[in-house]
């Protein structure tokens, strides 16, 4: 009896680490806490392979985390903000160093839809509204927040528009949703309870602008399919 108490006494001193599972944010920040925002967050923007990785869920858990003690975890605010706003800066910096050298060549290679779907949408942002404010958009969009910074530079961006303008994006993007998580989590008494339910919400609600871009590009297809309307004879 003695020696199965003092074993669940020890399991609760000392929570079983949940296996690391990249896709899931609540098993990162369990495993790596305010490091694996960091790593995520620079992956995601910096580097052409961490385009599936879950920035947004990460970030709006993150905050959440720091308000609760969900899963014997709780994060500290400034380090999460500090690690979140460093990924975020770093990453996108180092993926418009890589486009400056390679990044046509590495993105005309590759065979991922995602990859290539997310570039023709990087291109049409920067063509549509320009340098600035397609930067700071493509933060909040899936995938497109990790072609744009090397397609940036792939294009010849300069130096000094990307990295003032990927600044601005970078703290309103990371600090804004790790806020918004902290917010939340203050704001809703025992909110561990529905730490599921609300990381699924904010994952749904960051695929939307890919949902509706799978819908216009599927309208555009149609559009040019369709034969165009013959004027009547005279």
């Amino acid at each position: 009896m003695r020696t199965t108490r003092r074993a669940a006494q020890a399991d609760k001193d000392h929570p079983v680490t949940l296996a690391l599972n990249p896709l899931d944010a609540t098993s990162l920040l369990t495993a790596l806490g305010a490091v694996g925002v960091f790593l995520v967050l620079f992956a995601e923007t910096g580097l052409l392979i961490g385009f599936f990785l879950p920035g947004d869920s990460l970030l709006f858990t993150a905050g959440l985390l720091c308000t609760t003690h969900a899963g014997g975890v709780h994060l500290s605010l400034p380090a999460v903000l500090a690690a979140a706003v460093a990924g975020a800066l770093l990453g996108a910096q180092t993926g418009y160093l890589i486009g400056r050298r390679a990044g046509r060549t590495l993105l005309a290679r590759t065979r991922n839809p995602h990859l290539r779907s997310g570039a023709a949408r990087a291109e049409e942002l920067l063509a549509r509204y320009g340098h600035g404010k397609a930067i700071v958009l493509a933060r909040f969009i899936p995938v497109v927040r990790t072609v744009l910074n090397p397609l940036a530079g792939a294009l010849d961006v300069p130096a000094r528009t990307f990295a003032l303008w990927q600044i601005t994006g970078g703290l309103a993007w990371a600090a804004g949703l790790v806020l918004a998580g902290y917010g939340l989590g203050t704001a809703i008494p025992n909110v561990d309870r529905y730490l599921l339910p609300l990381v699924g919400l904010i994952v749904l609600v960051s695929l939307l602008p890919l949902a509706l871009e799978l819908l216009r590009a599927r309208r555009r297809a149609r559009t040019a399919t369709q034969p165009a309307p013959q004027k009547p004879a005279p």
